[in-house]
Order: C-alpha cells, then structure tokens, then sequence
C-alpha cells in the first residue's frame, strides 16, 4: 500500500514550522489534519460563524487538492473553545454537509491557538482504494 502525503513543512502562527501533512492517502482514505480559522498564518476574526466558514473552507481546500469533494466525506471531528457555541456552529456547518451529513463527534476543548473551532475529517473514495 502507497502512502501519500499532501502539504507538510508549511508555517503556522508565528511562522513556526508545522510538523505534520495537510492530509495523509492511503488505500482509497484520506485523513485531513485539524483546520483552524487561519489564512497566511494568522487566525482570522468574525467570531464562531466567520471562524467556523474559514475552518471548513480550508478543509475544503485540502480535500480538493487531493482530489476529494465534501461527498466523499464519512466523518468529521470538531472541538469547539466555548459550548455555547454549538448551535451557531451547527447552523454554519449545515450549510456545508447539511444534505448528506457525515458521521460527526464535536466536544469542547482548549485550543492550541487563539481560535474557537477546529475542524478534521476522514474522507474515502472507492476508486481509489
């Protein structure tokens, strides 16, 4: 079985170095790392809802450089800063995986940035396996 591996080497919040891929393939499976609400390093405002939209679009933007789309999807993992605000994320995350919904864990936890979101999830493609 090949593994591969998309992004890696690239920087974080204060231009730190990341040590882990964007995404790792292998047999058909991608797993995207955790997405945060960053854009060229730093973490974007807007709040839950604007966070949530960037979080999701840079999942997005990973699964389509692999070669994926949010249909092949299966499951998602969110952490969320703040429960209160799990109905504001939900309604953001509807607008993205409300027809066909993948399996999904979400739990509060702290952050490792200043951000109130982050965002992961295991894709697969059949045709690919």
């Amino acid at each position: 079985m090949t593994i591969k591996r998309y992004g890696g080497g690239e920087k974080g919040a204060g231009g730190q170095p990341l040590p882990f891929a964007r995404a790792t393939e292998a047999a058909g499976w991608l797993y995207v790392s955790g997405q945060v609400p960053m854009e060229k390093g730093e973490i974007v405002g807007g709040g839950i809802i604007g966070q949530t939209r960037k979080a999701i679009e840079n999942l997005i933007a990973i699964l389509k450089e692999a070669g994926y789309g949010l249909e092949d999807v299966v499951r998602v993992g969110v952490w969320l800063d703040d429960p209160r605000d799990f109905w504001s994320f939900n309604g953001v995350y509807a607008e993205y995986f409300g027809e066909n919904p993948p399996a999904r864990a979400c739990v509060q936890s702290r952050m490792m940035v200043d951000c109130k979101v982050e965002v992961d999830c295991v894709a697969y493609r059949a045709d690919r396996a």
